[in-house]
């Protein structure tokens, strides 16, 4: 399946139903009177987060939606019937927006969250109510109103509780493959992760979610690379794990080449708590391991951490850190993640 985070629908509510005009035509009966029926309601298009989603991918072949209209009055004071409804099926951590006006009409972030993005027209009223004591014989009946139509635009955003970040091939992927059983690609080349993944950390009987997106480089703003656009899906996330390639020539620069593009891109995302470490330190020389974590230290002003994706060695340590600021007690991770979180 292909992974699409936006795409853009046209969807229409059903019209109401029209009003009948009619009078009693029965033998014997002198003075049947008006007995038209009203028109039926349009049906009304609702949008729902589900947890077995994890793409918009079903919006990129179909992009318009028609609810049902509503059926016409009838004689014998009979009412239409409601037009069918129809509803959107989307991923959780999904927000919508009205395309012109880029008015936010919902953010779907709980599994079963269900709105209306259109309201069905009204049925007209049929000739018996308006029916009155001076006007016996009313030849009135309304027509039903039109449905709401507009476009809206839909934009996934992932719900983790840690986002994953660095250059390409910094072992972000290979870490992910490491504390959960996601199983996304890993290979020697940059650019290896094209789209998010998100894994379930388990530690010590408790849980938390991990988001992996694709690299930065320097110009990811502008394009470069495969863009910045994935930093949405780490706009929810209480933290970030930042993590550097310790074969890296200058890791100091790795790090700010990363923040920079972070820092452009907004949202707030050099506000939240971050975690640095050092990965492939098993290629690394004891020498050559301390004396780049000191350059890094000294730049960033506090402690970071170090390990290996292929001996596991200094995982604990970074594991016991990230565990007090990002587990929910009142629910499991893998509930959530499992609930489409």
């Amino acid at each position: 399946m292909k992974f699409l985070d936006r795409a853009k629908v046209y969807l229409k509510a059903g019209d109401g139903g029209n009003g009948c005009f009619s009078f009693r035509h029965e033998k014997f009966l002198e003075f049947g009177g008006p007995d038209g029926g009203d028109g039926g309601k349009g049906g009304d298009v609702f949008v729902e987060a589900t947890h077995n989603l994890n793409t918009l991918i079903d919006y990129r072949y179909q992009q318009h939606f028609r609810a049902g209209n509503g059926c016409h009055g009838q004689g014998q004071q009979k009412t239409g019937a409601e037009g069918a409804d129809i509803t959107l099926r989307v991923p959780v951590g999904t927000q919508i927006q009205e395309e012109v006006t880029g008015l936010s009409l919902a953010d779907l972030t709980h599994p079963g969250e269900r709105v209306v993005l259109a309201q069905g027209g009204r049925g007209g009223r049929g000739n018996v109510r308006f029916k009155t004591s001076t006007n016996r014989a009313p030849t009135r009946a309304d027509p039903g109103e039109k449905g709401e139509e507009l476009t809206v635009l839909l934009q996934l955003k992932m719900i983790a509780d840690i986002g994953l970040i660095g250059l390409p091939n910094a072992g972000k992927s290979s870490f992910l493959r490491m504390v959960t059983r996601a199983r996304p690609k890993v290979a020697s080349y940059p650019f290896t992760t094209l789209y998010p993944q998100l894994g379930v950390v388990s530690y010590k009987g408790r849980e938390f979610v991990l988001a992996d997106i694709p690299g930065l480089i320097a110009g990811a703003h502008q394009g470069v690379g495969l863009g910045d656009r994935f930093l949405s899906h780490i706009e929810r996330c209480r933290g970030l794990l930042h993590l550097i390639d310790g074969t890296h020539e200058d890791v100091v620069a790795a790090y700010q080449t990363v923040r920079q593009e972070l820092e452009i891109y907004g949202a707030g995302l050099t506000h939240k708590k971050e975690w640095v470490a050092l990965n492939k330190r098993d290629l690394l020389s004891e020498e050559a391991l301390e004396e780049k974590k000191h350059l890094l230290e000294n730049y960033l002003g506090y402690p970071l951490y170090s390990l290996s994706t292929q001996t596991k060695k200094g995982l604990s340590a970074l594991l016991e850190a990230l565990l007090p600021d990002v587990v929910c007690p009142t629910l499991k991770a893998s509930e959530r993640l499992s609930e489409g979180a």
